[in-house]
């Protein structure tokens, strides 16, 4: 049974799919058998692993259209699939509101495939609507990327209130993977303050791994690569080498 991880933070801009991408690349290069479900409706997970727009997406899981198998798609690397988006997914919220059990449609769908990978990473939209709501119900856990800048923890409050909601009345078993700090910049002292301030907040809960300020993990995805393919001895490239070790002695 696959380990299955949303990748979640309402707010945007901290790193979610640029951890989304390069996590489950690490852990794929590691020779897990890994799925990336990417259901942002700005489909950034599919593009940065070079996915074409316009084939069968995660929006035609969502309402019925195709089997969940029919609409993975194998990527370049050998233990890396993705389930990609589209634009669709824009109009998801509107069109499931009146499907009967709409939390737990991806938790339905993976059920058909979980036995098939070790572990699957749900990219979410910046927001905690029913694509969020999807993903934390058919999740083992969250892992919250926190950027190291002023307001990282401004909205993590919601965050965590909205994962109990889910625990109370979805998924009693749903706990906090674990939170990762993003574009960390150790000649800030603000980088190094917010660090501290997380650590006091989550406790052992926070990655041992930072991931730094990176022009490489920038760059990668406009050439539609993870960044360990991009530019293997890069910072970027060994911060998420070393978050995927972190997190497969974590779960093992």
């Amino acid at each position: 049974m696959a380990k299955v991880i949303a990748v979640a933070n309402q707010k945007g801009g901290v790193g979610k799919t640029t951890t989304s991408i390069n996590l489950s690349a690490s852990i794929a290069a590691a020779e897990r058998k890994t799925l990336l479900i990417d259901i942002d409706p700005q489909a950034n997970s599919s593009s940065g692993l070079g996915i074409e727009k316009g084939g069968n997406s995660v929006y035609r899981v969502f309402t019925g259209q195709q089997p969940i198998e029919k609409c993975i798609v194998n990527t370049y690397m050998p233990f890396l699939d993705i389930l990609p988006s589209d634009i669709h997914l824009v109009g998801a919220e509107v069109e499931l509101v009146d499907v009967p059990e709409r939390e737990a449609l991806l938790k339905k769908a993976l059920a058909e495939i979980n036995d098939q990978y070790d572990f699957i990473f749900i990219d979410c939209p910046p927001s905690l609507g029913v694509l969020t709501l999807n993903a934390f119900t058919a999740s083992d856990s969250v892992l919250i990327p926190v950027q190291c800048e002023y307001f990282a923890l401004e909205g993590l409050g919601q965050l965590l209130n909205t994962i109990n909601i889910v625990k109370k009345h979805f998924n009693a078993d749903l706990q906090v993977e674990g939170v990762l700090l993003t574009m960390f910049d150790q000649r800030l002292k603000l980088s190094n303050q917010v660090v501290e301030e997380v650590k006091k907040y989550f406790g052992d809960k926070v990655f041992d791994t930072l991931i730094h300020r990176n022009v490489r993990l920038s760059e990668a995805p406009s050439h539609a690569k993870p960044v360990l393919l991009y530019d293997a001895v890069s910072i970027g490239a060994k911060n998420y080498m070393s978050l995927a070790n972190e997190l497969i002695k974590r779960v093992n």
